[in-house]
Parts: structure tokens; sequence; C-alpha cells
């Protein structure tokens, strides 16, 4: 290392460097238009390359406490601010080793993202998403080269329920800098299906939060979306009463009450009352409700005459007025069978 290129004063390696010496640099990066530029974070792997000290070039990573060890400068922190931001904090360190602190910084392995999802998804909570590779939903693969996105996250916590409000998204994100704040944003999911909106479709960074929030009224366009990666690929629900084939059923999402029904062998002819249909749903608070409908089986898709259903439900098939009557004389009939069979015998036999 030739000696007339760095300058003659050394920094301790264990010098951890605190960004609140920032100022310049930081003064300029909050009035600069860089909110949605990749923050780095713990976990990072990137690439450093001096344009002229290749000998200090190489790969760095950010350690759990968000610091980077660097040549010449020890542990530098870098959580918190984006690629442009780091770089200028670098150059600006190096000027007191380096005649020449010009250097290239970028991203060689991005961390993997945690994002949240609350709301009607069917699976809220807390998710990690890898930047690289391909995620799976069930059968369904989901394609999340490079970073993901809004949909993917949504395919990952196993679709939207039919409450959701796509017409609203909200999206939190992380700003940069160590301040903790955040900006947020409303996106229409509605748009991307239905228009092709890719724009309402971001990439998603580390520590975002989608918020789904449940729609005033039913979503008439609900029905058309059970067939699209935002919906779950299955639900079970129960189809009991007078059907051939009553009991626990999988069925895709979404799928109306009458179509359950026929799935599960549809109604038994006389012993069906089709006109007293009830869906019994459990909410997530614990509440149970109860409507009853009337089944019929040309009744298209509606959310008031045939509504989808959700994972859990219970359609109950209720008889007809014969089939009360018929189970009530044979419940009344098949105790006494035993001795109207005795009294017939003994009837015969005095006849002869």
């Amino acid at each position: 290392m030739k000696r007339g290129r760095f300058r003659h004063f050394a920094v301790a390696a264990s010098l951890v460097l605190s960004l609140s010496t920032l100022s310049g640099v930081r003064a300029q990066a909050l009035t600069a238009d860089q909110d949605d530029a990749y923050i780095l974070g713990p976990g990072d792997s990137l690439a450093l390359r001096f344009l002229a000290a290749s000998e200090l070039s190489g790969p760095i990573n950010l350690l759990s406490d968000g610091t980077a060890s660097l040549p010449l400068l020890g542990n530098v922190r870098l959580t918190g601010l984006t690629l442009s931001q780091a770089s200028q904090w670098l150059e600006t360190l190096y000027k007191r080793q380096l005649l020449r602190p010009e250097l290239q910084l970028s991203v060689a392995t991005p961390r993997p993202l945690r994002v949240a999802l609350v709301g009607q998804v069917s699976n809220p909570g807390l998710y990690t998403l890898s930047p690289v590779g391909n995620e799976s939903r069930g059968d369904v693969g989901v394609s999340n080269q490079g970073l993901p996105t809004l949909v993917d996250a949504i395919s990952k916590a196993g679709g939207i329920t039919s409450l959701a409000d796509l017409r609203s998204v909200m999206l939190q994100r992380r700003l940069p800098g160590e301040a903790g704040a955040y900006k947020r944003t409303r996106l229409n999911l509605l748009a991307l299906i239905l228009e092709g909106d890719q724009q309402q479709n971001p990439l998603l960074f580390d520590g975002d939060t989608i918020r789904i929030e449940a729609a005033a009224e039913p979503v008439p366009e609900m029905i058309e979306l059970s067939s699209t990666t935002l919906a779950p690929p299955d639900i079970n629900v129960n189809v009991i009463g007078e059907v051939k084939g009553g009991g626990r059923i999988q069925v895709p999402a979404n799928t109306p009450l009458v179509q359950a029904v026929l799935a599960a062998g549809g109604p038994i002819a006389w012993r069906a009352n089709r006109g007293d249909v009830e869906l019994v749903r459990l909410s997530r608070n614990g509440t149970v409700t109860r409507q009853k409908f009337a089944l019929n089986l040309s009744q298209g898709a509606s959310n008031s005459k045939n509504p989808p259903l959700r994972e859990g439900d219970t359609v109950i098939l209720n008889r007809s007025g014969l089939a009360v009557t018929s189970d009530a004389l044979t419940a009344v009939i098949t105790p006494l069978s035993p001795i109207l069979g005795i009294l017939g015998f003994i009837e015969v036999v005095n006849n002869r």
C-alpha cells in the first residue's frame, strides 16, 4: 500500500462511527426524493468497489447491530440508509484516508424481507419473504424473482377474505433515517385485477405493513376474484342436512352456496326444503351469524341470494314438511313394530 495514497493519521479498527455526525449528508438525504429507495439493514451483503484503490475493494456484510467492518475505518453503521446515502457517507469518511475516495456501493445479496399483513387476509401475521426464488401457495407457484410484490405477500398469507375492501389497501413503509418515520399510501387492487394497473402492485421492502380493511358493503366483484391469485386456492365448508353426500367438503375459494350444495351431491328430492337453507358462519371475534336463503339451482352468484362461502362455513339444508311428517311416523311406528307383528300373527291363527 503506497504511503502517498493515504493520509498519515489512522483510525483504530474497533472505532464505531456514529451517524449523528452525518449532518451534511443527512440533511441532503431528507430533502431528496428517495422515500422508496432500498434501505439497508442487518443481513444485507454489499459489494464495495474503490475506483482508485482496488486492493480495498471487496464484499462487506451488515451485522445484526447494523454495522459493517470496513478497511481503514473499522465498524461503520449503515443501517437505515439508502445506497446513495451510504455511498456519500463512506466517501465523506474516506476523504480522511484517501486522496481519491470515489467508490461504488451495491447490494450483492439482499436480506430476507419481513412484512406484516393485517386485516382481511386468510392468515394475518408477520411473514418472511425471500428476495430471490419462488414461493409456493398450495399447488400454485408464485413468481418471486427479485423483490416480492404486494400480491406475492397476500398470496403468502393465504389470500383475501370475502370481506376485503380491495379499493383501499393501505401500505405503510419506513422512511430512511433513524427517526423511525413512516409514510402511508392507498392502493386499489381492483384496478390491478380488472384493468391491469400494475402500479397498484408495488415492490415490497423490509418492514412494510399491509392493512386490508373490511368493506362497508359486500364487494360485487368478489365472485370474479375467486379465480385470481388474490383468493385462497381452496376452502373447507360443511354441507349437512337433506343432501345426498353431506359432510365436510373442499371447494374452490368463494364458491357460492348453491354450488357447494351441488358439490355435496345435491338436495334429496322429496326430503329437502329448498326454501329453508341456512348459512351458519363463525366470525373471527367469536360471534355466530345465521342467515336463511332459498335454494334456486339456476341462481347465479349473488351476495344477497347466493353468497360466496368462507372457510369453515356450515350450510344446512332443512327438511320439508313431508320429511318431518314421515320421520315423526317412523319414530312412533318403529318401537311398535314387534307388537304389531305379534298381533298380526295371532289374528292370522284365529282366522284359520
